[in-house]
């Protein structure tokens, strides 16, 4: 990847810029219309939302403010945990795009799996969620459909599908690699989406972090933002400070090298991370 508007084909030919903007925490109002839009100025053309965030009315906003064609733009949105099955997956995902201004998004996720911990019926529960997913790909209301937090047996229940997932957003960072998943989902023709790539913040201050990009005159943040590209991975990584959504963007004109690389893949634990088996809400 060369440019921020690189991209990755997924499983069914529809082509996703290389690096996205994530709205998580963004607010609502004119500081969530301006951080997209400055994403926007900046170069990006990826935006990350979920009706979890609450700022789905500000992205649409701010899509129309920019001015650009719509076409241009590769619009991701999820669908909650309190939304699943076939009839309300579908109604969420409608309720998205009238919330947004649109006729159709780019990818739609769901959010978190249905898991045995909460329920018996937890595959056909989530195989009904895909279906509606399904219905509204063929209709042309989205261009692709994945999920997000997925194991590897979570989504071995979708893989049969007559539309299987096409992409899969987990946290991925140097502490948090997922190599079990990544692998599972590279073997699947699933790309993979890093949420969260700077750890929540949370390893911007770890010394091997600091140090390898103190070498490379960047920012830990470009350091752990470059750390997935080259990984084959796509970051998401948000703000709401434009000097820093430019900088997140600034990411194409160095690459790290094999040792360093390997340095940060060996990272031990270094984040807390929600268990999708675990979580309770």
């Amino acid at each position: 990847m060369q440019t921020l508007t690189d991209s990755y084909p997924l499983s069914n030919g529809v082509t996703i810029p290389c690096l996205g903007f994530g709205t998580y925490k963004t607010p609502e109002g004119e500081v969530g219309v301006a951080s997209v839009k400055t994403a926007l100025e900046t170069g990006y053309r990826h935006i990350d939302t979920a009706a979890f965030y609450g700022n789905e009315p500000t992205v649409g906003r701010a899509i129309r403010a920019a001015g650009l064609p719509r076409e241009e733009i590769f619009i991701t949105t999820k669908v909650w945990n309190t939304e699943r099955g076939y009839e309300k997956a579908r109604a969420s995902i409608l309720a998205s795009l009238e919330r947004m201004g649109l006729d159709y998004l780019d990818l739609v996720l769901i959010h978190w799996p249905a898991t045995p911990r909460q329920y018996e019926n937890w595959e056909e529960l989530n195989r009904d969620t895909w279906r509606a997913f399904e219905a509204l790909y063929r209709e042309g209301k989205v261009r692709a459909i994945g999920v997000s937090n997925f194991k590897p047996h979570h989504l071995k229940a979708l893989l049969e599908a007559d539309v299987p997932p096409m992409v899969n957003q987990i946290e991925v960072h140097p502490g948090q690699a997922q190599e079990e998943t990544v692998t599972f989902c590279q073997a699947h023709g699933i790309l993979v989406e890093a949420w969260s790539p700077m750890g929540r913040g949370q390893i911007l201050d770890h010394p091997l972090i600091a140090e390898t990009a103190a070498r490379y005159g960047r920012t830990p943040a470009q350091l752990c933002i470059r750390w997935c590209l080259q990984k084959g991975l796509l970051p998401l990584p948000k703000s709401v400070t434009p000097a820093r959504i430019r900088e997140n963007a600034q990411v194409f004109d160095f690459a790290i090298s094999p040792e360093d690389m390997a340095r940060l893949d060996a990272m031990p634990t270094t984040a807390a991370s929600h268990d999708p088996d675990e979580i309770d809400f």
